[in-house]
């Protein structure tokens, strides 16, 4: 017979036991995996003049630069900045970051099984922050499987392996935290966030997901203090398949073309165009003879779909856009005049002065002075004027100035909180040419009765042109 003690103590074991089986079915172990992906990640360490080495890395790698000197009998006055890479073939091709090899004089590379090769820079693309490398051996190399990283869900596990502080091959754990994030790094931002603990010198190490397959590139990380803090990003492996290939064709990333400026789309700026979702990229500004202008594509235009792609945003468009062969023929879905369109456009190749298309300025001014004697008429919060010829004057206009100067802004108002400012030019208004101050009266006139839609301006600030949805209820004077 067991006691109530033993019975107890019976029950407490089995408890126990069951929790440390339960626990082993839950969270899985990673060994197997890892012993099978450390042979494709490599550590990257590269030599710099002294003049070209970033300060960041130079802090970075104080306390053990004097190790790596050795390991690479590199030169005291050069300095060593430390990274990772993923070999990506057996002739001997490796992905790395660009900013980890940018100015290098001399870049080496070191295997899982610590030999040591001195590498070739094939090409590098800035805009994505990705370099192509390559090492010559007789070595039987352990290239990586690459994945689909759309497929990728937020809460899936990943693995990250690199070369944190110059320690060596190190993998760590965590899941997906966030999908395309976009930190301002670059026009092509579509960045993979984990949780996974990623440090400096880990730059250019690849994201797995459960099966192995490389879903990502580390790149940064977010931190007050210089060390992992749960914040990282990675390069999706969809958004560097496009680059890996020009680079080994041509060492360079030659990108499709079609000469728009774009802005984002809001809710009310939909609105204003007849949408009801908050879809698309809106056109605010189009390059005489280039592809778009030619097929017929207009500043207002809201791009729906490119090449059978719904488009969320301006930077979704840009990276399609920008992916897509040079001279092959698109179709276009458009939105204008409150109905869809369907267009088609030949892909020309960006020019090398053009810089890719950003999303909605923030124009500056130096008019902040109100014209003597000038009464002006304030309309949606803005004190407006025509354009005659002392304002042409005063602000040095060229004669084909046309459209309502913004001599004002009302504080608070809803004009103001869209960046509106003094020393802008209003061209039309619901994409309706502005001729006099009774036009946009008009439209006011016509939102109000339509429930107080937003009206559609489209505002001049410099050399720059963008659209913004105004609502019709500010306070008028």
């Amino acid at each position: 017979m067991f006691s109530k003690k033993n019975i107890v103590a019976v029950c407490l074991f089995w408890v126990l036991s069951t929790a440390g089986v339960q626990a082993q079915n839950v969270f899985p172990s990673f060994a197997d995996l890892a012993e099978k992906l450390i042979p494709s990640v490599v550590n990257i360490s590269t030599t710099h003049d002294k003049d070209d080495i970033n300060t960041e890395e130079t802090e970075l790698n104080n306390h053990i630069e004097t190790n790596v000197n050795s390991i690479f009998n590199a030169p005291l006055t050069n300095k060593v900045s430390l990274g990772s890479g993923f070999i990506i073939d057996e002739n001997g091709y490796i992905v790395t970051n660009n900013h980890v090899i940018d100015k290098a004089k001399t870049i080496s590379v070191i295997l899982s099984d610590d030999s040591v090769y001195e590498a070739e820079l094939i090409g590098k693309d800035a805009k994505t922050d990705i370099a192509l490398i390559k090492i010559k051996t007789n070595q039987k190399l352990a290239p990586v499987t690459f994945g689909d990283s759309d497929k990728i869900r937020i809460g899936d596990w990943i693995l990250a392996i690199g070369n944190p502080f110059g320690l060596g091959g190190s993998v760590t754990a965590g899941i997906v935290s966030a999908k395309s994030r976009d930190i301002e790094s670059g026009p092509y931002d579509n960045f993979i966030q984990t949780d996974a603990s990623i440090n400096q010198g880990s730059s250019g190490g690849p994201m797995f997901n459960m099966a192995g397959e490389l879903i990502g590139v580390n790149t940064a990380i977010f931190s007050t203090n210089g060390g992992s803090m749960g914040v990282g990003f990675a390069i999706p492996t969809n958004s560097i398949t496009f680059v890996i290939q020009e680079l080994k064709k041509h060492g360079k990333v030659d990108r499709g073309w079609i000469g728009i400026k774009m802005q984002p789309t809001t809710l009310e700026l939909n609105q204003s165009l007849g949408l009801s979702e908050n879809k698309g990229a809106i056109i605010s500004e189009v390059t005489p003879d280039a592809s778009a202008a030619k097929a017929g594509i207009k500043a207002g235009d809201v791009i729906l779909k490119f090449d059978n792609h719904e488009i969320d945003n301006t930077k979704n468009l840009s990276r399609i856009v920008a992916e897509t062969p040079i001279g092959k023929k698109v179709a276009v879905e458009i939105w204008r005049n409150k109905q869809r369109q369907n267009i088609e456009l030949t892909i020309e190749k960006m020019p090398e002065e053009k810089t890719p298309q950003m999303s909605i300025p923030q124009p500056d001014s130096d008019a902040n002075d109100v014209v003597e004697n000038e009464t002006p008429t304030w309309i949606v919060g803005l004190s407006l004027s025509e354009i005659d010829a002392d304002l042409m004057e005063k602000y040095q206009l060229s004669p084909e100035t046309k459209g309502l100067f913004v001599l004002d802004v009302q504080s608070g108002s809803d004009a103001e909180k869209k960046g509106i400012k003094k020393g802008n030019i209003i061209l039309s208004i619901d994409k309706r040419p502005i001729v006099d101050i009774t036009d946009i009266q008009n439209a006011v006139n016509d939102a109000k009765l339509a429930e107080n839609r937003p009206i559609l301006l489209q505002i001049k600030a410099g050399e720059q042109l963008y659209f913004v949805a105004v609502k019709p209820k500010a306070k008028e004077f």
